[in-house]
């Protein structure tokens, strides 16, 4: 049993601290096929097997299907509704005002729809368009962002925010180089990981000039390597990174592969390569004349094509880090301070304390008027009001309590 004291506001203080944790996001996470989960549910139908797809994939520290598995953050990619490559596939719209578009293209309202997503979230407005710089965009609009790639980690890494000018990540701009017009068209420069043009991306200088949005603080993504070339933007207090994909890719670099389509039957390509039903070849197979990556690939591709493409190849494969950050992690501390004076808690509420003659059993016989009587405290609890016990702490060993000492016990409760 216990004895009770009533705490006033003078014991009660509140402060607030916070801890810092590295989080590197490795290459092999990334690419590999048994770490990037895809979520299909997407299905069309008419024409041949018809495509299935997903709308973003969700990178694992590892092997997904394990239950040890942590996910760390999902890919996706958005394209701007007011963008030149949406006015240029869309083929006008129905009665209920849905844009049409043209048989070449693949999930175009899938995509415009994920970036207004974005929108809405980080700009309170889904109608609005990124751009980069953030807030210093060229007026003749060359910084707005129409294609954006989008990675949003997962609040288990991201915690409370992500630490301004800890951002890291290396890219690769351009695709690989097809080195043979008549390589197997599954291997063409879609599909092979990338080689060239390797930089590294990064928020240096954010702090200098501190930018907040709908979505909180907002920081510029640069090239390190050039400063003054911004390509896309970071959302610090919800870990979303934003590429702007026109720049921090070599958008107009002819591109060839296969990709998924609504086609029936086998078809056979200029190279005389047969090309499976449900799949096209993208560019004419040699060296991707005439398709670039934008906007061509992204319009013509579905959301997997386009993942796939970029997980697989534009941030390599390897045991090397693909990105890397500080997080924030916010704590609240509550400290109460559980005084005892000289004069109190000598005395235990226990039964076992006296004996069945009501002698205080920690006191010899004969010699009341020598021994004073004590305690040895073991736990301190936190109730309210109500008498209702809202907290345990425990002493890592009991500790002596009487008249001739004043102790203070101090719990910290942190959340």
């Amino acid at each position: 049993m216990a004895t009770f004291k009533e705490l006033s506001s003078a014991d009660i203080k509140n402060s607030r601290s916070f801890l810092n944790q590295l989080v590197d996001v490795i290459q092999e996470d990334i690419s590999g096929s048994n770490t990037r989960q895809k979520h299909q549910v997407f299905i069309t139908g008419g024409i041949g097997p018809g495509v299935t797809s997903s709308l973003f994939h969700t990178v694992h520290d590892q092997d997904f299907t394990l239950q040890t598995a942590n996910p760390v953050m999902d890919v996706t990619y958005g394209v701007f509704s007011g963008s030149t490559a949406v006015a240029n596939s869309t083929v006008g719209s129905d009665t209920a005002g849905k844009l049409l578009f043209m048989s070449t293209s693949l999930m175009m309202r899938e995509k415009m729809s994920i970036y207004k997503q974005y929108a809405q979230l980080l700009l309170g407005d889904s109608t609005s368009q990124f751009s980069a710089p953030f807030s210093n965009a060229n007026a003749d609009g060359s910084d707005n962002i129409d294609h954006a790639l989008f990675l949003n980690f997962k609040r288990l890494f991201h915690r409370d925010k992500v630490k301004r000018e800890t951002f890291a990540m290396k890219f690769y701009q351009t695709a690989s180089k097809v080195m043979n017009e008549h390589e197997d068209p599954q291997e063409l420069n879609i599909h092979k990981t990338s080689n060239l043009g390797a930089t590294v991306y990064t928020d240096v200088g954010s702090s200098q000039a501190k930018e907040t949005s709908f979505g909180g603080e907002v920081g510029n993504l640069v090239d390190a390597s050039n400063t003054d070339r911004t390509v896309g933007l970071i959302f610090y207090d919800r870990g979303i990174v934003m590429l702007d994909m026109e720049k921090s890719t070599s958008g107009s670099q002819h591109v060839s592969g296969t990709i998924s389509a609504m086609r029936n039957g086998t078809a056979v390509d200029s190279a005389g390569r047969s090309i499976a039903p449900g799949q096209i070849m993208f560019g004419d197979g040699s060296h991707g004349r005439g398709r670039n990556f934008i906007p061509d690939f992204v319009v013509s591709a579905s959301m997997d094509n386009i993942l796939d493409h970029v997980c697989s190849t534009r941030f390599s494969s390897g045991s090397n880090t693909a990105a890397t950050f500080q997080n924030i992690t916010n704590i609240n501390s509550t400290l109460v301070f559980c005084r005892s004076t000289a004069d109190e808690f000598n005395y235990s509420s226990n039964p076992t304390f006296v004996d069945t003659d009501g002698r205080i059993t920690v006191i010899d016989d004969g010699l009341e008027d020598l021994q004073r009587t004590f305690t040895f405290v073991t736990t301190v609890g936190l109730y309210d009001a109500n008498n209702n016990l809202l907290a345990v702490s425990k002493l890592s060993r009991p500790v002596e309590k009487n008249d001739e000492k004043d102790l203070t016990f101090r719990i910290r409760l942190d959340f």
